[in-house]
């Protein structure tokens, strides 16, 4: 069991990444008396808005990740796809989590190996190469199935779903790795969101029943109902088998289906999670909050839902400037906008969240 002293208030968090949930985690952060500096490429780097400095440079610039660390007390990140030079450019001793966490979830077939290993099950699925290997899958799993790329996919991002073998002919491969799984007959999407301090202790949020639209989170509720419920407690062996195999600190997500023969792993990010943000509301302590305090070696706070009800919705794609109307709306809507320049298609601009009180 590791000790370690907390970071005094006043010390900097290094988040690689500029995106909205490095936003939310330097605004958690702000509140804990730390200071944030942001790392991406140039872009629309929404989370340099809650920091002191943002670097924007690429991922292969060694020399600007250097300048960075050297102002850093402790390094973690805000999306999985941080290309692991750019990790391995940062002394291990200043990252949080495990940087072989991010090595794992960034290559979907070495993510389901290595859930499978510790008990959990998969959707049936084969590494594909190439358009021998595709036909190969499809003749032994069958369809429906999906194909992903093995790796740089999420949000929907790099997957084919594929209805039929005739539709499968028409499916134009895309020249890197890939897995191809068989469709899961579901009841209900759920995650499982756990945070766990340096000391191994750990705390888990309720899971909110999720709906997704083209691959992309769009709605979370919570009571998530009994198909979820029932089969949470199995998720949850997983999810805290994974982040202590890991030596994991920090916010976990583990994505399953709830199916009528269990929890079935679908994917993992080792990060902060859309369907968690559901939790600066409607939990004692939220997942950002709660990532700040593992990182920095402060106590988890408590997970315990605070609301009888809780119901998270995305604004994708839509411009936000009228955005300010839904607080006339009913129900008690808590507004956030990530303050991105430009919407587009899929493109994740806030999040609305409302919630009942236990007692009217």
């Amino acid at each position: 069991m590791e000790v370690s002293i907390p970071l005094a208030p006043g010390s900097t968090i290094g988040i690689l990444g500029g995106g909205q949930l490095g936003r939310m985690l330097a605004v958690a952060a702000l509140q804990l008396g730390y200071r944030c500096i942001g790392y991406a490429p140039a872009g629309d780097n929404v989370a340099a808005d809650a920091c002191v400095d943002f670097f924007e440079n690429g991922w292969g610039d060694t020399a600007a990740l250097a300048a960075f660390a050297s102002q850093c007390d402790v390094v973690t990140w805000e999306f999985e796809n941080v290309p692991l030079s750019a990790i391995n450019a940062i002394p291990d001793s200043m990252l949080a989590p495990n940087p072989k966490a991010l090595e794992i979830a960034q290559d979907r077939l070495s993510e389901k190996r290595f859930v499978e290993e510790l008990g959990a099950k998969c959707a049936p699925y084969m590494r594909v190469e190439g358009d021998a290997d595709f036909a190969r899958a499809i003749e032994h799993l069958g369809t429906p199935g999906i194909l992903k790329t093995a790796r740089d996919g999420y949000d929907g991002k790099g997957q084919w779903r594929v209805a039929s073998a005739r539709e499968a002919e028409g499916v134009r491969f895309p020249g890197r790795p890939c897995i191809y799984e068989s469709m899961v007959d579901f009841v209900a999407e759920f995650s499982v969101i756990l945070a766990r301090a340096k000391d191994g202790t750990m705390r888990i949020w309720d899971s909110t029943a999720n709906e997704h639209d083209g691959g992309i989170l769009v709605h979370s509720v919570l009571p998530a109902g009994p198909a979820v419920e029932s089969q949470v407690e199995a998720a949850r062996a997983i999810a805290r088998q994974t982040a202590d195999a890991l030596d994991y600190v920090g916010v976990l997500t583990l994505e399953f289906f709830a199916t009528e023969g269990g929890p079935i792993f679908n994917e993992m990010a080792p990060r902060v999670h859309n369907s968690g943000h559901w939790t600066i509301e409607g939990a004692a302590t939220s997942q950002f909050e709660n990532h700040i305090r593992a990182i920095c070696g402060l106590p988890l706070g408590g997970t315990e839902t605070r609301f009888a009800s809780v119901d998270m919705r995305n604004i994708v794609g839509d411009d936000a400037t009228g955005a300010h109307r839904i607080l006339l709306e009913a129900g008690e809507p808590h507004l956030h906008l990530y303050g991105k320049r430009e919407a587009r298609e899929g493109r994740k601009m806030g999040h609305v969240t409302r919630v009942a009180h236990k007692y009217p």
